[in-house]
């Protein structure tokens, strides 16, 4: 595994989650592209949520079980249970680039980690540090375009403009 273009890459997430959501309207981060799918403001809720919750700790209880012992997480459950649309979301935005950080300094301090090291998942097993933190990168890439995706959406609602001269998406 090349886990220095991982940290290296979610690093660099950082400025593109922060440059895509720091400077959004309220009109805009309320905003849903239909009932059933997330605002940004509930995007960037559960982002603070698995940076904390889910990967950072499942790569630290793979690592380490004994010191990191696994405990059970509910992300869609949380949308309601941690009143996602009634958080801050600016706040929110800060608390997300700041347990980034947190992600970050933390991942640079480990010497040699033993990727292959892993632990018993409820829902799948044996699951490699190595499996989380490839899968904590993949996350970022599903939200950056649930982000564009929902910012071209709201575009369309706000502009009431044909935007396929701007190419197929």
């Amino acid at each position: 595994m090349n886990s220095d273009y991982i940290f290296t890459q979610l690093e660099n997430n950082k400025l593109v989650f922060e440059q895509l959501l720091k400077t959004a309207s309220p009109d805009e981060y309320l905003w849903k592209p239909a009932h059933n799918k997330w605002c940004l403001l509930e995007i960037v809720c559960h982002l603070v949520d698995e940076e904390v919750f889910d990967f950072r700790a499942r790569v630290k209880t793979a690592l380490d079980e004994k010191k990191y012992p696994f405990f059970a997480i509910d992300p869609l459950g949380w949308v309601t249970s941690k009143k996602y649309m009634e958080q801050d979301y600016q706040a929110k935005v800060d608390e997300w680039i700041a347990e980034r950080s947190e992600s970050i300094s933390w991942l640079k301090t480990l010497k040699n980690p033993d990727w292959e090291s892993s632990f018993q998942h409820v829902d799948f097993g044996a699951v490699s540090a190595g499996h989380f933190l490839a899968n904590w990168l993949a996350h970022d890439h599903i939200h950056i375009r649930q982000i564009n995706r929902t910012k071209r959406a709201y575009l369309d609602s706000i502009s009431k403009e044909n935007l396929d001269y701007a190419g197929k998406w």
